[in-house]
C-alpha cells in the first residue's frame, strides 16, 4: 500500500522527531558519536517530509543538498544552510568521532532549530 505525499510527510517527521529524542537521550549519556548520527538523521528526515509533501523523494546525500539550497533560496534564510551544515557535521562524526563533545552538544540545537523551522514548513497553508 503507497501513502499519500501528505502521509509520507507525516511518515518523515515522526521518524525526524523520533531521531532527535533519541539524540538528546544519548547526550545524557555521554555517547557523542551515537547521538551525532541519530542528529544527522533528525535532519535528513524533516528534509525528506518537505521534500515528500510535495511529491519528491530524496535518495541520496547530494538530493538532500541540493534540496537545502533550494529551500535556502525559496525561503531567502540563509541560516537554513548554516544549520544544515552543522547536522552534516554531525553526520561525519558519527565515522570519524573527531568533534568535541560540546560542539556535538551546540550542533544537535543547530538541528533543533533547522527542525522548528521546517515543520513551520510543513504545516497546511
Amino acid at each position: 500500500m503507497s501513502l499519500s505525499p501528505v502521509e509520507e510527510a507525516e511518515h518523515h517527521l515522526k521518524l525526524s522527531e523520533e531521531c532527535l529524542a533519541e539524540a538528546e537521550e544519548l547526550l545524557k549519556r555521554g555517547d557523542y558519536v551515537r547521538a551525532s548520527e541519530k542528529g544527522w538523521g533528525a535532519a535528513a528526515e524533516i528534509v525528506k517530509a518537505l521534500a515528500t509533501r510535495e511529491g519528491r523523494e530524496l535518495r541520496s546525500h547530494g538530493e538532500l543538498h541540493k534540496e537545502i539550497a533550494r529551500l535556502t533560496t525559496a525561503t531567502g534564510d540563509d541560516e537554513v544552510r548554516h544549520l544544515w551544515l552543522s547536522a552534516t557535521a554531525l553526520h561525519q562524526n558519527f565515522y570519524e568521532n573527531w568533534l568535541p563533545p560540546e560542539i556535538v552538544e551546540k550542533s544537535i540545537e543547530d538541528v533543533k532549530k533547522l527542525i522548528e523551522k521546517f515543520k513551520k514548513l510543513l504545516q497546511p497553508r
